[in-house]
This record gives structure tokens, sequence and C-alpha cells, in this order.
């Protein structure tokens, strides 16, 4: 059975999620809405995979960890993140801190094993966002700290929008691009990936 994984920002910009016609498998991104998340308030074919949990998918297992990192809610336990209220949408959104991973999702990230794909929003390092591996490095160490320990058959991510596709800490790492350019097909027995525009 043919699916789709997803590494987050897929709500529209009014916050809404859209019957897609097949089952999506799906972290959240930082643009999310994180109240339609938390109530469940999502189509059928959307699954939320929640950070630092695996999901059994056609004989594979999936993990994930979404959001972006933010230093200064790292300590903060996830529970505790605020959520506060404001005069729009997008000024709620932006102003929701779940729309970060901490630390304590990181490490249940580092207990998991046997995974075969772990779904990312945030990229590993070195990550230079730029075309021709220009930029700062914008990729996080908290990603490269669980890749070393889980050491899954492959790491996808997104936030970026931006194609990439290297080895880190012995794990082939890809970064996606917006759906809209281009996605990808992996062979579920091979691993082998295909690119499409």
């Amino acid at each position: 059975m043919p699916f789709w994984l997803c590494v987050g920002d897929i709500a529209t910009d009014a916050g809404v999620y859209e019957f897609l016609g097949a089952p999506v498998y799906w972290i959240h991104g930082n643009n999310d809405n994180f109240d339609a998340i938390a109530s469940g308030a999502l189509p059928d074919d959307l699954i939320h995979i929640v950070n630092g949990t695996t999901i059994e998918i056609a004989a594979l297992s999936v993990a994930g960890l979404g959001g972006k990192f933010a230093p200064t809610w790292y300590e903060t336990a996830a529970a505790d993140l605020p959520h506060p209220r404001k005069g729009t949408a997008k000024a709620t959104e932006l102003a929701d801190k779940r729309r970060h991973f901490v630390r304590e999702q990181v490490e249940a990230c580092t207990l998991l094993r046997d995974v075969d794909v772990f779904l990312t929003h945030e990229a590993a390092k070195p990550f230079r966002p730029f075309p021709g591996g220009r930029g700062p490095d914008a990729g996080k160490a908290q990603i490269n700290e669980i890749l070393a320990v889980m050491q899954p058959r492959l790491h996808l991510f997104g936030h970026h929008h931006r194609y990439s596709d290297q080895v880190v800490e012995g794990v082939r790492s890809i970064g996606l691009d917006l759906v809209s350019n281009s996605y990808m097909l992996i062979d579920a027995s091979s691993f082998e990936v295909e690119l499409k525009s």
C-alpha cells in the first residue's frame, strides 16, 4: 500500500488540514496548527508521529522529531511549553512554543533502535542552506546526537526547503525541497531513492 512521509508544515496558511487522498505520516514543523494536532482534529488520512516515538508502517519502523530548535526553550518540559492566544492566527502560531523540540524529546529519540526512517524538521550538522553549500551551518547538534546512537537506515528533514543528500554520523541524510518543487520515491526494500520534479 503506497503512503507518504512528510517532514512538517502541511497546514494551510489558515491552520487547516485538508484530506489528502492517501495516508500521510507526518511530523510537525514550526508552522503547523498545534491546537488541531493536540486535539486530534485531523483528517483520517493524516497520521501525526509524536516526537520521540516510532510507528510501524507497512513493515517499516518510522520515528520522528518535529519542530525547530530554540535554545531558550530547550530545557523546558514539553508539557510546559506555552501556547498563548494572540490577535491573529499567524501571531498565535508564532507565539506557540510547541513549535520547538525540547531535551526530553531528544533523549527519547536516543533510546529508539531498529528505526528504518527517522524524520526531523531540522537538519543535522553540517548543513549550509544556500546553493553550493554556502552560508552559516544551520544544522543542529541534537540531530547529530540522535543519528549517532539511533543509526536509522535513512534520515529525512525539511525545514530549509532545499534538496540535499549527504552522509551524517554514518547515516544517509536527505533534505527535502518544497513538495511543489520535488518529492522522492523510496523503495521500501532496497532504500533506493528517486527524486521526482
